[in-house]
């Protein structure tokens, strides 16, 4: 898979590609990951990559030339590749999304600055605007390394347990049941005794049950979505969760 990154802050993304599982991903070519200096495609001697908007108003924005250049590039160096723009007004990110992203081949992400990108970018030049989330951000690539690590993970052979995506966190829309190691016994506070019983059954279905518990307390939203079997249920009743709807 690869991923193209346009910026005009190219070492911010510098040292995050350069440990964990993005940079074993990148040392085994399962990941390609390209930087583009926006300002390296601007257009005037001063290499302006933003102006003041038509109209007036506060700060600054992205000027269009720039970042068609650097997408033109792209294009003609692999293909034109889905191109997403990083910004506040795009769809909510989240683990499905991450999901489909994880199938496309090559995504371009544009990093947004100041108060935004010239509108004809958004309009004629990108696949989707995604949000990483509702606040605000000085730019765009911290969401880039949010989508790419939340993305690398996905792909096969990337993780070392090709069991941990598919447990995860809002891998099926619950919270992940609490996790427990050595030491048994931490200062008089112990861990749960089903879990080195060497029942598998048992622990399984005292994870579900866990997992359950801490998106209703944590994240009850959650279980608005969640579908569960016939078995599900009848293991969640016999432990008192009766869940709305259920």
């Amino acid at each position: 898979m690869r991923f193209d990154i346009l910026t005009i802050f190219p070492n911010l993304l510098d040292s995050p590609l350069k440990d964990g599982i993005i940079r074993r991903a990148i040392r085994d070519d399962r990941v390609d990951i390209v930087i583009h200096n926006i300002r390296d495609y601007a257009t005037d001697k001063h290499a302006m990559t933003d102006d003041r908007p038509f109209g007036g108003g506060e700060g600054m924005v992205m000027k269009p030339e720039p970042i068609a250049a650097v997408l033109s590039h792209v294009a003609k160096e692999a293909d034109e590749g889905y191109r997403v723009l990083l910004g506040p007004q795009g769809r909510p990110y989240s683990q499905s999304v991450a999901c489909e992203l994880a199938k496309k081949e090559h995504i371009v992400l544009i990093c947004g600055r100041y108060e935004g990108v010239d509108e004809r970018i958004r309009e004629h030049y990108i696949d989707e605007e995604i949000s990483i989330g509702d606040y605000i951000l000085t730019g765009g690539e911290l969401a880039a390394m949010v989508l790419i690590d939340s993305i690398v993970r996905l792909l096969p052979g990337v993780l070392g347990c090709e069991d941990s995506a598919a447990c995860d966190t809002f891998s099926r829309g619950l919270l992940k049941h609490p996790q427990y190691t050595r030491p048994r016994t931490f200062e008089s506070y112990e861990a749960p005794d089903v879990l080195l019983s060497g029942d598998h059954a048992a622990i399984e279905e005292w994870r579900f049950v866990a997992s359950v518990r801490q998106t209703r307390k944590r994240r009850p939203e959650l279980l608005e979505q969640v579908v569960f079997s016939d078995t599900e249920i009848k293991v969640l009743k016999k432990h008192g969760l009766f869940l709305k709807n259920r």
